[in-house]
């Protein structure tokens, strides 16, 4: 038999979205459309749920007026990919996305421990490839902050590490006083 006879079938954002719409996914479904895979997502354990929710209370405090901090929400940004990032920051107010997922984020963080690796990879190189001006990886693992710049060619041109007694300025908060990496480390 030919090898193109166990070729997986590669979803689109469309087929995705009815498969949910129809049931054939279970509403309480921890999964994600990456690159066309439909995958599971690791359970959340203590230290990974408070590394989201510092996350989450230090993107509300640095972004006003005109941006939406989501919380492991859709992100509908090609048509083959519908992440849902452990933070996105996007423009407008929730009611703008009533009827579709945002397609873009000024700013995207994943928190890792065991994703690490895959946050690392193919979370990168997905946001990257979609022009989202800024990724962070919240690592658990090593206790940093790893900041993405500068999208270019499916990676990012830019990244730096920082401690726990750094600060950071998100690129669309530049008003906004730095954010204490311990303040957003478990």
């Amino acid at each position: 038999m030919p090898a193109a006879a166990h070729l997986p079938h590669v979803w689109t954002r469309g087929e995705y979205e009815r498969l949910i719409a129809s049931g054939g996914l279970h509403p309480e479904s921890r999964v994600e459309l990456v690159d066309g895979e439909i995958l599971d997502m690791a359970p959340q354990e203590s230290l990974h749920a408070t590394g989201v929710r510092l996350a989450e209370e230090a993107m509300r405090s640095a972004f006003g007026r005109g941006f939406d901090v989501r919380t492991q929400l859709p992100l509908a940004i090609d048509g083959h990919s519908e992440p849902e990032p452990d933070i996105a920051v996007v423009t407008g107010t929730p009611r703008d996305y009533r009827d579709a997922h945002p397609t873009t984020a000024v700013l995207v963080i994943e928190v890792a421990d065991s994703s690490l690796d895959f946050d690392r990879t193919r979370k990168r190189s997905l946001y990257a490839r979609n022009a989202i001006p800024e990724y962070w990886i919240l690592n658990l693992v090593d206790a940093v902050l790893e900041v993405h710049r500068e999208p270019a060619g499916g990676d990012y041109a830019r990244r730096t590490v920082l401690g726990a007694s750094e600060r950071i300025t998100p690129l669309r908060a530049a008003d906004a006083r730095g954010i204490a990496v311990a303040d957003v480390l478990p």
